[in-house]
Formats: C-alpha cells, sequence, structure tokens
C-alpha cells in the first residue's frame, strides 16, 4: 500500500512539474491509463494472454465406437492405434514406439470428432476439443503460447481427474498446421505451427500424462510435410462417405429411439441415400420425426422419410407457385427427365416432384442400384441423355426450350468434356497442353448432339407416358415411382389436355 502511495505520490509532483514548464501532458496521461488498465486486467484483453484454448467436453465419456456407424475401417484403424495407448506395459516390451497423432482426413459431416470422442472413452482419457482458429492472431507470440497452454492444461487436467491419458483434439488443424511460407509477411502462423511440433516432438509415455493428439482436415493438401512425417501424426485414417451398408447401419442407429412404421424399408431408404454423410442421414430421421409431429401421426411412415429426405437435399417447400403455363412446362420438364432415366437404368427413379424447393422448380430422385465409384462410357453417356431430356420433352410438347435446362446443360457439357478429356471419345486421348480448342469442341458438341438425339427418340416412343406423367404432375404434384412404371409398362394413345406444340416451319427458302 506506501508502494502505491509513493509511486501516485511521485507521478503527481513529476505531472506538476510537467505542467509549470508549459508541456502538453496529455500524451502523458494517455500512456500512463493505458498501462494502468493493462496492469489491472492482468493483460487479457480480447483474448490476450492467459485466455483459455480448448473446450472440456464432459459428455465424451458416453460416446463409444459402437455408437458410430458406416465407418468400420476407420474404427478399425484408430482403435489399433489406441490398444498401444491403452496397453502400454505390454506394447513396450514389444519395443512398440506410441503413437503420438492420428490424423483423420474427410469430408464434412461423417463422423470424425464423434471418432475423436469416442477415442477419449475408449481409452478412458479426458478430452479436450480445440479449433485451428483458436490459435491464430495478429499478436506476434500469441498462437504459440495458446499451444503451450493447451498441452499444460491437458496434463492438469488428466491429472485432477486422476486418469492416465488425455486426448487432445484439434479441429480444422489446416488453418494452423499450413505450409509454411503460404502467409507472406506473416510469421505468426509459422511460429504457431513451430511450437505445435515441439510439442508433438517432446511427448513421451514412460512419465507423466500419455497424451494423444487426434486432428481432422477435409483439406489434407493443404497441411505443412513436417506435421505428416512419422513421429508426428504417425497415422491417416480416412473417414469418408458411407456405402448402402454403412448408411443402412447409421439409420438404424438414429431410429432405435423413433417409433417407426412396419411398412418402412431402411434397406430401400440406404439405397436411395447414395452420397450423403452421416450427419445428412441424421438430420433425414430428424426432420422424419418432426413431419410426424406436424401431422400429429403416433409413427414415421415412408412419407415422412421421402418428404424428410427430399427437404435435406434441396431445402424446405416454397410458398411461391409458377404460374399454370410455366407449371405445364416444369411438369413436362420433369416427366422427360424421368421417362428416360427409368427407360435407360429400370428401376432407377425413386420420386418426382414439382414442388419448388430451393434453386429448384422441380426434382427428380433417383435410386442406384448400387454405390457405383467407376464411371463408364457408357454410364456416362447415359448421365447426359437423361440431363438433356428435360430440354428435348419441352420441345417435343411446346416446340421450344427454355432457360430451366441451364442446369442440365452446364452438367452435360462437363460429363462430355471429361469424356473427351479421358480419352473415351473418337478422337482417343487427349493432351490438354497441345490439342486446339476447335477439336476438343467438335468432339464435346458431337456427344452432346448424340445424346440429345438418343434421348428425343426414346421421349417420342414414350409419348404417351410422357403427356399422362405430366398431366399426373400438373394436378398432383407429386408421382411415385411405381405410378411411372405403370405408365411405361401400359401402351396407350396420347389424350392431350394441352395445346399441341406448332407447326415447324421450314428453313427452305423456296426459288432462291
Amino acid at each position: 500500500m506506501k508502494h502505491k502511495e509513493l509511486l501516485v505520490g511521485t507521478a503527481l509532483g513529476v505531472l506538476g512539474f510537467l505542467v509549470t514548464l508549459r508541456v502538453n501532458v496529455w500524451p502523458v496521461l494517455l500512456v500512463c491509463g493505458l498501462g494502468y488498465f493493462l496492469y489491472t486486467s492482468g493483460g487479457q484483453i480480447k483474448g490476450i494472454g492467459k485466455s483459455k484454448v480448448g473446450t472440456v467436453v464432459g459428455e465424451a465419456s458416453t460416446i463409444r465406437f459402437e455408437d458410430i456407424g458406416g465407418q468400420n475401417v476407420a474404427k478399425r484403424e484408430l482403435i489399433e492405434a489406441l490398444k498401444f495407448l491403452r496397453d502400454y506395459e505390454r506394447a513396450s516390451r514389444l519395443g512398440i514406439r506410441p503413437l503420438k497423432g492420428v490424423l483423420l482426413s474427410g469430408p464434412p459431416g461423417t463422423g470424425k470428432t464423434l471418432l475423436a470422442k469416442a477415442a477419449a472413452n475408449y481409452t478412458d482419457s479426458v478430452f479436450i476439443s480445440a479449433s485451428g482458429s483458436e490459435f491464430i492472431e495478429v499478436y506476434a507470440g500469441l498462437g504459440a503460447q495458446r499451444i503451450r497452454d493447451l498441452f499444460s492444461r491437458a496434463r492438469s487436467l488428466a491429472k485432477d481427474s486422476k486418469k492416465s491419458g488425455a486426448v487432445i483434439f484439434i479441429d480444422e488443424i489446416e488453418v494452423l498446421a499450413g505450409k509454411r511460407g503460404s502467409q507472406v509477411g506473416h510469421l505468426e502462423y509459422d511460429q504457431t505451427l513451430n511450437q505445435l511440433l515441439v510439442e508433438m516432438d517432446g511427448l513421451r509415455f514412460d512419465t507423466g500424462v500419455k497424451i494423444l493428439v487426434v486432428a481432422a482436415t477435409n483439406r489434407p493438401d493443404l497441411l505443412d510435410s513436417a506435421i505428416m512425417r512419422p513421429g508426428r501424426f504417425d497415422r491417416t485414417v480416412t473417414v469418408d462417405l458411407p456405402d448402402k451398408e454403412g448408411r443402412l447401419e447409421i439409420l438404424r442407429i438414429h431410429l432405435r429411439d423413433k417409433p417407426v412404421a412396419g411398412e418402412v424399408s431402411l434397406e430401400n431408404l440406404a439405397k436411395e441415400t447414395f452420397g450423403l454423410s452421416g450427419a445428412h442421414l441424421e438430420s433425414l430421421c430428424n426432420e422424419a420425426a418432426i413431419n410426424t409431429l406436424r401431422r400429429g401421426g403416433a409413427t414415421i411412415s415412408s412419407g415422412d422419410l421421402t418428404e424428410a429426405l427430399n427437404k435435406v437435399i434441396l431445402g424446405e417447400k416454397l410458398e411461391r407457385r409458377p404460374s399454370d403455363g410455366e407449371m405445364q412446362r416444369i411438369c413436362a420438364h420433369e416427366a422427360g427427365h424421368a421417362v428416360v432415366a427409368e427407360t435407360i437404368r429400370p428401376g432407377s427413379v425413386a420420386h418426382i416432384t414439382v414442388s419448388p424447393r430451393g434453386n429448384a422448380l422441380g426434382f427428380v430422385r433417383h435410386s442406384p442400384a448400387e454405390d457405383r465409384y467407376l464411371y463408364p462410357k457408357e454410364v456416362l453417356e447415359e448421365e447426359i441423355q437423361i440431363l438433356l431430356a428435360g430440354a428435348a420433352a419441352e420441345d417435343l410438347m411446346f416446340g421450344s426450350k427454355s432457360t430451366g435446362a441451364a442446369n442440365d446443360f452446364r452438367r452435360a457439357l462437363d460429363i462430355a468434356k471429361r469424356l473427351v478429356m479421358y480419352g473415351m471419345s473418337p478422337i482417343g486421348v487427349v493432351d490438354r497442353e497441345t490439342a486446339s480448342l476447335d477439336l476438343i469442341a467438335r468432339a464435346t458438341n458431337d456427344i452432346i448432339k448424340s445424346a440429345e438425339i438418343s434421348a428425343a427418340r426414346i421421349l417420342n416412343r414414350y409419348r404417351a407416358a410422357l403427356v399422362k406423367l405430366s398431366e399426373q404432375l400438373f394436378e398432383k404434384e407429386t408421382v411415385s415411382a411405381a405410378e411411372l412404371r405403370n405408365y411405361l409398362d401400359v401402351p396407350g394413345k396420347v389424350s392431350w389436355k394441352w395445346r399441341k406444340p406448332p407447326a415447324r416451319k421450314s428453313r427452305i427458302r423456296r426459288g432462291v
């Protein structure tokens, strides 16, 4: 207390002396005030200084590997790495060096965070979660300090919890461990990464707390090579999108506590959800339960799941409705997609709707017979025909096309260009650097024209089914796959309720 009084008295004396000399004391007062504020606040302004990084997740102990579906390969790889940590004495007798870090790489929503939490439960360790963006600041040295604090906090929490291990989970590690030198003029990123490397090099398992670093990223190409070498992140575990069996397992996990009607076929639902992640499937099950609650039902029906699947893929239904003339075009467009797809790939169409959702005015949902990871030339050509069938149906029924096929054209051109570049066109293998643009353009146009002719031929053959399906879509907005197959199986005459397309004028100028 006496020291503070002496300091204040001295400061006031100096300030009075400066005033007598007619010196502007306002800058001095500003600096002194800022210094006093920093001193009394302990240097903790907007996270500067002793701010805590990382969140202790208490529910980690309740998540087990059995609760995670569709990632059998990733679970097996991760469990093998964790066994060294769980049974350290036996591993040390065999001369095995326990792994220090495991990198989980895969698309968003595939369960990387859940795997890290299950790892903490499996090893009976404390779990600390942090994001790579928490370590990056404009203040030099702050990121490195937060790295040191994170590892120190993990050790102290493990000791306080009387546990022998700790799992540090760093999400979005590409922000923290990006390639050094990529941030020109800002060395804070490199200093933070260097500190992480030092901390991982210093991890020991024979004394103190055993720490395992689990990191997640969906951009492994951005990581610095130093972080990937053995002794730091020893293993890279790919957490990919689930296959059909994996999706079925995930659906069973998320529906086990929900009342599901006996009519529901989870096998068919897993077949129709190709390309969806575990997070999408969890959202699908939750939306289906919400639909059941909204309609006042007691069990989740197949209709609830279908509506939820459409919502997850496209978004919520919109209030707007196009005019009758536009709706007729939309119905013809979607009917064209459905007829050609079902003709080329029988049993592939799952649902047809013209209810506006998101940016789509209509949608045909496909159900592939099996998950496909390799695409032959024939499959890609069929895909182009299906994409162009919407515009071909408009041209057949109304005599012209519309802007509704713009996205279809872009996707068809993209596939056609890939056919050319991958050597699956008549011109053979193409070198992008030496091939002329005219040659590539001609080959691409030939593929598009051939697909257009094939799609138009199919629509002409099933013209009655196309018209009937269009009329049903106009009346009900939604048609099931079973109804579509009935229209295709039963031949009949065209009873056109809409106006027929005008007769085309000949482009030949006579008498010239």
